[in-house]
């Protein structure tokens, strides 16, 4: 059993406590109680995983501290990290090694006594017998249910394999998938609100018969996390709930990494099984017509807030079933937020608000996760709301608000093989429903031509997004994709359309320390020695890190006009040539 102590900072004596998890606050049911007018009901806990000790803020609305930065989860703790909750400053210890003796003791035949008292306690045989519907408990029955669980819990492997909590999440969500076998219980003819009472009732009566569930375990909590992880999305729920969470990545059922601020970081907690991932996994797909199974392992899916989402189980994925989602803010951004998060200045953005509005074609390229979709979200707010929009996707996740907008999705092949619709008939499709832009999600294959051909046919101002380390890149790739048509085109044609049909190419990066910033600005001026010629507008000048691995740098104009700028001007349309003028870095020049 793990030990934890609790030291006080401010002069009070240090305190014991026996159970693994500690929670704080100033409410009469929590285990360390603080007094003070910025201390919550239940403000934050301690608990343990994997062996090692966390601190997780349970909401409160002054925020938990460790070592003066705020968190939310923090871990693994060490005894000198510094602790701050209201005006309560303490340090946190723990000892794994009183667990060592009475686990060991545990699996020897010469202590039962011991075995006894260290193994978590057996459930009553209503949870772990033939029929979870049985209402008797003979003491054989309870005997093998104890020697079951005890056996269970050896072999559990896992960052959680330890936490009391995560043991009887595993055993109830067995026991329930067993009820609902025995009962012969269809949940796919039920209604949401129906299976989600039927669940709850089951799992409420399986914990009802299992007396023997610690009374340190919450159980309304345990009830809500069996039910999740049966008929919602278990650990991912508070996760995309959480707004500081960008990304979430599902390596294998006890392993889970989430991105907050641009850094990974390893989540604590871990699913009970890979039977329980997989279940999220088709719980996400079935809604959108979608399938995964042995024959189709790869799927492409959303969230109902248009989250991403991408999943792979075996045989591809040889550690377990892999989910990762992107996640979308769910206010939309606009152009102010790019200068608040530091992605751009408001000379790029005056300049980006131009060249959607007079209809210029541009692709923004950049790596995974470096922001194109955002950025892309960003600039259809540019959009004159008086034109037709169609927007073309594999998974729907643009979050276009316009008044006539028609979205396109792909579909995969069916079962049989058949009724498969990819980006490229789409794309074609889309030109005979009378679109002014088409905003293609991302080119990955052949579907660049015809983006290209729809831009070089009277379809100005369409966007769409590329993968790409740089403005030269990203051509390269366009010209790489047209070869995935299957037409053989001669090099020379193909860059003469990129040449004709691109106008501007805006540059996405994700830089270490996980800050996104557009890093280049690039005009596509023509084709010169069969070379398509870039000049760079604006651009993004990296002058070296902070004291905590921050980027530092400044953006500035090239000093080059764009041509289309001329030619605006010359129509009588009022703009502002100094955008484009060079900047000194901060400081002055050296």
């Amino acid at each position: 059993m793990w030990t934890i102590n609790l030291q006080a900072a401010n002069g009070r004596p240090g305190q014991t406590f026996a159970n693994g998890k500690v929670r704080i606050g100033k409410d009469s049911d929590c285990d360390l109680r603080l007094p003070g007018w910025r201390i919550g009901g239940r403000h934050a806990e301690l608990f343990v995983s994997n062996d090692q000790a966390f601190l997780r803020d349970l909401g409160s609305s002054v925020g938990t501290f460790v070592n003066g930065k705020p968190v939310k989860t923090h871990g693994p703790l060490l005894p000198s990290d510094q602790i701050q909750i209201g005006s309560h400053a303490f340090t946190a210890a723990w000892n794994a090694n009183k667990a060592v003796a009475p686990a060991a003791s545990s699996r020897s035949a010469a202590a039962p006594a011991s075995a006894a008292a260290a193994a978590p306690k057996a459930a009553s045989p209503a949870a772990f017998g033939a029929d979870p519907t049985s209402t008797g408990n003979p003491p054989a029955a309870l005997r093998a249910g104890r020697d079951s669980i005890t056996g269970k819990i050896d072999a559990l492997s896992g960052p959680a394999a330890q936490d009391e909590l995560f043991v009887w999440r595993r055993m109830l969500h067995e026991r329930l998938l067993e009820a609902f076998d025995v009962r012969r219980v269809d949940v796919h003819r039920m209604t949401d609100a129906e299976l989600r009472s039927r669940t709850e009732n089951l799992i409420s009566e399986l914990i009802e018969r299992t007396p023997d569930i610690p009374a340190s375990i919450d159980r309304t909590a345990l009830m809500v996390a069996v039910r999740d992880e049966a008929i919602g999305l278990g650990l991912l729920e508070p996760l995309i709930a959480d707004p500081t969470v960008t990304e979430i990545m599902v390596n294998r059922a006890d392993e889970v990494f989430v991105e907050r601020s641009g850094k990974l970081e390893r989540y604590p907690l871990a699913f009970t099984s890979d039977r329980a991932v997989t279940g999220i996994i088709e719980r996400i797909v079935a809604p959108i017509g979608r399938r995964i199974d042995e024959s189709s392992p790869m799927v492409d899916a959303r969230l109902k807030d248009g989250s991403r989402v991408n999943a792979v189980i075996p045989p591809l994925a040889l550690k377990g079933p892999s989910i990762t989602i992107r996640k979308f803010a769910k206010r939309k951004l606009q152009a102010e937020d790019l200068m608040k998060f530091g992605s751009a200045n408001a000379q790029m953005i005056e300049f980006m608000k131009v060249m959607v509005e007079h209809r210029k074609n541009v692709v923004i390229s950049g790596g995974t996760g470096s922001g194109k979709t955002t950025l892309l979200n960003i600039l259809s707010n540019f959009i004159p709301r008086s034109e037709r929009i169609v927007t073309i996707e594999d998974a729907a996740e643009l979050q276009l608000h316009h008044p006539n907008l028609v979205s396109l999705e792909s579909r995969p092949s069916n079962i049989e093989g058949k009724g498969q619709v990819v980006i490229r008939d789409l794309v074609r499709n889309s030109l005979r429903m009378r679109p002014d832009r088409i905003v293609v999600g991302e080119c990955r294959g052949g579907e660049a031509l015809d983006m290209l051909q729809a831009m070089n046919t009277g379809h100005d101002g369409s966007l769409t997004t590329a993968h790409a380390n740089n403005p030269r890149d990203a051509l390269s790739r366009l010209e790489t994709m047209v070869l995935m048509s299957g037409l053989e085109l001669p090099v020379t044609a193909i860059r003469e359309q990129i040449s004709s049909a691109l106008d501007i190419v805006v540059q996405q990066t994700r830089f270490v320390c996980g800050s996104r910033k557009i890093t280049h600005i690039s005009e596509v001026t023509g084709i010169e020695s069969g070379r398509i010629q870039l000049q760079n507008i604006f651009e993004y000048v990296q002058t070296g890190m902070d004291a905590e691995g921050k980027t530092q740098g400044y953006f500035t104009g090239c000093g080059f006009v764009p041509d289309f700028y001329d030619s605006l001007r010359k129509i009588g349309i009022p703009l502002d040539l100094s955008i484009f003028d060079r900047c000194d870095p901060p400081g002055g020049r050296s």
